[in-house]
């Protein structure tokens, strides 16, 4: 094989790598990951960190797409009577404060209902709220949350090591 020639397949081989890497790097590639991973059925977890997003987000409709029953209900009374523009402006702000979450794993209540503990960390403090969700099919939704209760901080978030 002559030099030139060579040097165009090296050429070529470095070009669809670094395309490879474009690619990988842009999500362009994830069918191709997802045909090696299995897909698994969404966890409640899953559920609460997804409302979370849509939270910060000031998404109310993918928001309110996590509750059921009762709270879903309550809420959209609350939504009915605040405009949906200004709770998404409430969801925005109550969660801007929020610096990290912390879930523990879920305990089984009933073959189809899960209760999880939800620490929420702010600044100054943090929270702790028991949050029940229901199986909807593959999905989890939440049915009904505890009254966030204060906890107390040894050391609060944000302090310098020293």
């Amino acid at each position: 094989m002559r030099r030139d020639r060579k040097v165009q397949i090296v050429t070529l081989v470095v070009l669809a790598g670094a395309l490879a890497v474009v690619l990988f790097r842009s999500g362009k590639l994830e069918p191709a990951r997802a045909l090696v991973e299995p897909k698994t059925d969404p966890t409640p977890q899953d559920a609460i960190y997804a409302m979370l997003d849509a939270a910060r987000a000031g998404n109310v409709a993918k928001y309110l797409g996590y509750y059921t029953g009762q709270m879903e209900a309550s809420l959209r009374q609350t939504i009915a009577e605040t405009t949906e523009d200004g709770f998404a402006k409430y969801l925005r702000e109550s969660n801007a404060a929020i610096k990290g979450i912390a879930l523990n794993e879920p305990s089984s209540l009933t073959d189809r209902e899960v209760r999880v503990r939800v620490e929420y960390v702010y600044q100054d403090r943090n929270e702790v709220q028991l949050m029940y969700l229901e199986r909807a099919g593959k999905d989890w939704k939440i049915s009904r949350v505890d009254t966030a209760e204060r906890v107390k901080t040894v050391i609060p978030y944000g302090t310098p090591v020293q």
